[in-house]
């Protein structure tokens, strides 16, 4: 088949990695210029920066085999920094769970690397999904700043969106029964900032997460292996302080974080570089407590981190990559009569 993926998170790699593995014609939309939605480093003069995911874990079966797939292929690695709980700027437990992971150099790393042979068009944002005639095709409406009209891909014979669910449900409107589930489930915001310093901290821990503060967790990012040296540390808000301050300014968002930064940590050292950034679409609220969803006789599906495939909870790395791979999955042993 012909098949389109919309969005080149680690979903949507996933799912276009395993159906083109069972022989199927792929092609990925991506709206941004860059991949690994939420897996995303920002490369500054001072070093890269993970601002949105800063690391994952690994529970089930499926994904621990393709975790060591990652690290033998020198692209993940483990994490095994120092992670404590703060509270009133003092350390109140040490964290303890699961072994944490991390790409490398960066966590856009993984991303690149799910995406080698994939054809993947990036800036091109899908704006709908819409018949092609009576073939039972599709055609994508494509949107690219780089182009001054509208464009069409297309025509597939299925198409799989991979993207949040606040942005899947009117792609999923050929399919009201989809995009009513999809409707349903909202997700957070989150605040981000990273800030850069002339000299170490010396904090004593790698990693926090912090109780009683505008942020949520902290993480040291030049700890993480293969990381590039100097003293860079990520900071992301918590869902309720995002949501407060979701139309915020980014100057007036940074000089927020930056304090929290300080009030959390003790440290009032002052930063060399500092830059905020919104997420609008973190953490789901409300995980839909499904793999993904498919429609067999359409060919139309979604799959995402707001699915819980299989885990407690939402919104983590593994159940991004387990939604897309068992859609994908899904595809490849449905009945021949749903994929003529």
């Amino acid at each position: 088949m012909q098949i389109a993926v919309i969005g080149a998170g680690l979903a949507g790699l996933a799912c276009a990695r395993a159906l083109v593995a069972q022989g199927h014609l792929v092609c990925v939309y991506e709206k941004g210029e860059q991949l690994s939605g939420r897996m995303t480093t920002h490369e500054t003069e001072f070093g890269g920066f993970d601002c949105g995911a800063q690391y994952f874990t690994a529970t089930s079966d499926s994904f621990k085999k393709e975790v060591t797939a990652w690290r033998k292929a020198q692209v993940v690695d483990v994490w095994g920094g120092k992670i404590v709980s703060l509270c009133d700027g003092k350390i109140s437990s040490l964290g303890r769970g699961a072994q944490r992971f991390v790409a490398c150099p960066g966590m856009s790393a993984l991303g690149t690397h799910l995406a080698q042979n994939l054809h993947v068009r990036t800036n091109q944002m899908v704006t709908e999904i819409a018949s092609w005639g009576e073939t039972g095709q599709w055609i994508l409406k494509v949107h690219s700043e780089t182009v001054p009209i509208a464009a069409h891909g297309g025509p597939f014979d299925a198409v799989i969106v991979a993207a949040p669910a606040d942005q899947a449900a009117p792609l999923l409107s050929v399919t009201p029964s989809l995009a009513e589930i999809a409707s349903k489930v909202h997700l957070a915001p989150c605040w981000e900032l990273e800030i850069a310093f002339q000299q170490a901290l010396e904090l004593g821990y790698d990693g926090a997460f912090i109780d009683g503060s505008r942020l949520s967790f902290i993480a040291h990012d030049n700890s993480k292996p293969g990381h590039r040296p100097g003293e860079r540390w990520v900071a992301h808000a918590s869902s309720s302080w995002s949501i407060e301050h979701l139309q915020d300014d980014e100057e007036r968002a940074r000089e927020k974080l930056v304090k929290a930064f300080h009030d959390a940590t003790g440290s009032h050292i002052q930063p060399i570089y500092a830059h905020a950034y919104r997420w609008r679409y973190a953490q789901a609220l409300n995980p839909i407590p499904l793999d993904f969803l498919w429609d067999g006789e359409k060919k139309v599906g979604a799959c995402g981190d707001w699915f819980a495939a299989g885990l407690e909870g939402s919104g983590r790395i593994e159940n991004a990559w387990l939604s897309g791979h068992q859609l994908a999955q899904k595809i490849g042993t449905a009945e021949p009569a749903n994929l003529s």
